[in-house]
């Protein structure tokens, strides 16, 4: 139990970490928000002072694997890829990237790599 403990711990200190990181980055620029889970990745980009969703992709979506399995890093970079391209759409080239307490690794890392192909700067 106390691993487990100490595991959530370290999560939570990530996470809080970060997200002090991304308020203090930000300058007005939308964020890029990542959420994991076993399954499957999703992503949007949030405008914060509006408190709107710009734009999102996920793998649950018919246009990405038809809602199948998505908890792989091809997936993670079509989310990734398709996010851009409907952020580029709207006019939309500046964000700041929010893992929340995620480390910057595997899926992660895929999907922002493959944001930042398709046309995004962070």
């Amino acid at each position: 139990m106390k691993v487990l403990k100490r595991i959530a711990k370290r999560r939570n200190r990530r996470g809080l970490r970060i997200g002090n990181r991304v308020r203090r980055s930000a300058h007005g620029r939308p964020r890029l928000s990542v959420y994991r889970s076993n399954k499957h990745i999703y992503a949007q980009i949030i405008d914060d002072a509006l408190g709107q969703t710009l734009a999102s992709a996920a793998t649950v979506e018919k246009e990405l694997n038809g809602g199948g399995a998505g908890g792989n890093k091809a997936a993670a970079e079509a989310v990734g890829k398709l996010l851009a391209e409907r952020a580029v759409e709207k006019g939309i080239r500046q964000v700041v990237f929010d893992r929340g307490n995620n480390r910057y690794h595997g899926r992660v890392a895929a999907l922002a790599t493959a944001a930042r192909q398709a046309g995004l700067e962070f």
